[in-house]
């Protein structure tokens, strides 16, 4: 088995394949299981006719189960874009941690399960040299198709223990903003920043759709206080936070 001595036990997946584009891994990707229980979702996660994968499930006992080869592709992110890279699956491994998400009664993560989390992701960053940057939820990696694991994921714990990129978020206040419909060099600024720091989106001044969903997955993941799809100050201050760490 290639991967970490933390899981408590293994369920072969069957829907994985062979990584392609021989690049090295150097994302981790983040997502909430939308299912009643671990079990329901570790045996869908198993099962051919989901046409889905994934590394890691991390119960919220803390519990973690590993369902694939780090060396395999599992089948996790689906259509997704980070840096310009596409095939997200190749170069990724996805960890599930079981949350009934936001349709069945989303909820926060206990802090067992996040424990369990931080150790498993830390592990995994640290092997395969991951940068904080990448350590992302499947919403960065697929605005609008996905919004897990939502604004209720504790990032800032993962922090805490070592794991991903996170700054202070700015404190909401009044200003003006930028939203749907808004053109001009303000809106391009927003689009290049977003896009430097690696969503996948393109600077053409108009605060389109694709603006708002990127917008939305950023606030997801850096001001989970409000996630509204509008770049207030707050939202680009945080931005402006991130992208001077580099």
């Amino acid at each position: 088995m290639i991967g970490t001595a933390l899981p408590h036990r293994f369920m072969p997946a069957v829907n994985i394949n062979e990584r392609l584009g021989n690049k090295p891994i150097s994302i981790l990707v983040m997502h909430y299981t939308g299912m009643e229980s671990a079990e329901l979702a570790c045996d869908w996660l198993c099962r051919e006719e989901s046409q889905v994968s994934c590394h890691y499930l991390v119960d919220e006992q803390g519990h973690i189960t590993q369902m694939v080869d780090e060396a395999a592709r599992a089948w996790h992110a689906g259509v997704s874009s980070w840096h310009g890279e596409e095939d997200i699956n190749s170069l990724s491994i996805g960890i599930e941690i079981q949350n009934p998400g936001h349709g069945l009664g989303y909820r926060a993560f206990p802090h067992k399960q996040m424990e369990a989390v931080a150790a498993l992701s830390k592990d995994i960053a640290a092997r395969h040299n991951i940068k904080p940057r990448n350590v992302l939820a499947h919403s960065d990696v697929a605005p609008g198709r996905k919004i897990d694991p939502g604004e209720k994921f504790n990032w800032h714990f993962l922090h805490s223990q070592g794991v991903g990129h996170y700054v202070e978020p700015e404190a909401i206040s009044g200003g003006s903003f930028l939203q749907e419909g808004d053109q001009g060099d303000p809106v391009f600024a927003l689009q290049a920043m977003l896009k430097l720091y690696g969503y996948g989106i393109e600077a053409n001044s108009t605060f389109d759709a694709r603006t708002r969903v990127v917008v939305e997955a950023f606030q997801r993941h850096f001001r989970q206080a409000r996630v509204d799809g509008i770049a207030d100050p707050s939202t680009v201050a945080t931005l402006h936070r991130l992208l001077r760490q580099f």
